[in-house]
């Protein structure tokens, strides 16, 4: 897969200069992106989050479309409010973009996001994972991978279990679009936005890899590398839910899971062993993911 931009970039840059993330921060890149496939015609949901810091302080904003800051366990709820005074007004046309972290999707708010897709709101979905809550400190998270050392995880007591699959949760509300995407892979990503805003009437969920420089401790310069490198691992396939059944592979990495823990200093305690462990978990979730895309027998 080409990761390069190709003309892809239909819309003018929607993010104003001087935004508040740190250096290198994926969750920027992220929200650049997306907003380039969607177009002006965008209305933010953000809970708390860092985007909720990035976006700055009232009435300054990073961005060139509304946004709607709301409480940490609300989003869902939000962007269906939302949604449903657009149409009350008779806007089809605006897209409601619900954006958070991943302790706004897959532990405080995903009650708030079980339900809105349940009623299968007509709503973008995106949790911008950056695997920690990042914006109080990096404290682990469900999204947090094995092996990660966090401030709530430290030293010998770094996270002893998986990463929660967020997608096959929100695939099992069998909602019309669920997808992953990559800030290393811009072309994938900017394609799966554009696919979301046009499949109108129901839930889309997008859930995006946003490396985090301070949290996964990396050198800023680094951030799209990692990004790109955890993909190529199989740490985080690239793929399509359609209806919560139907599997779409996108890309298959043939590199090793050591390659993309390397240059990360919360992994830098790992002992050869712990390494080989990951390596074991990330082929069985791959072989997983083949069977479900029909790519080998089960």
């Amino acid at each position: 897969m080409n990761s390069r931009n190709s003309g892809i970039l239909k819309h003018n840059d929607l993010m104003n200069p001087g935004h508040l993330g740190c250096p290198g921060c994926g969750a920027t890149i992220a929200m650049k992106f997306a907003l380039q496939a969607l177009g002006e015609k965008t209305m933010v949901v953000i809970p708390a989050c860092c985007w909720g810091v990035i976006a700055g302080p009232y009435p300054q904003s990073a961005l060139k479309v509304p946004i709607l800051h709301t409480a940490f366990a609300t989003a869902g709820a939000a962007a269906s409010g939302l949604r449903a005074a657009l149409d009350m007004r008779g806007d089809t046309e605006t897209t409601v973009l619900s954006w958070a972290g991943d302790g706004g999707t897959f532990d405080i708010g995903f009650q708030s996001l079980s339900g809105a897709v349940e009623r299968n709101e007509d709503c973008i979905f995106v949790c911008y994972d950056n695997e920690g809550y990042m914006n109080t400190g990096v404290q682990r998270s469900s999204a947090t991978p094995y092996g990660t050392r966090t401030t709530t995880t430290p030293a010998e007591k770094w996270k002893k279990t998986g990463k929660k699959n967020i997608v096959e949760a929100l695939a099992a509300h069998r909602i019309p679009y669920a997808a992953t995407a990559s800030i290393g892979y811009p072309e994938d990503m900017i394609r799966k936005f554009e696919k979301a805003a046009k499949l109108k009437g129901g839930s889309r969920f997008i859930h995006v890899l946003a490396t985090c420089p301070p949290g996964w401790r990396i050198g800023s310069e680094m951030s799209v590398k990692i990004a790109r490198l955890a993909v190529q691992a199989n740490a985080f396939p690239l793929y399509e839910v359609e209806d919560g059944v139907n599997y779409t592979l996108n890309f298959r990495g043939d590199r090793k899971v050591k390659e993309y823990l390397a240059d990360q200093g919360r992994f830098n305690h790992l002992t050869d062993v712990d390494i080989k462990q990951i390596q074991k978990m990330v082929d069985a979730e791959w072989n997983l993911l083949l069977k479900k895309a029909g790519m080998i027998s089960p």
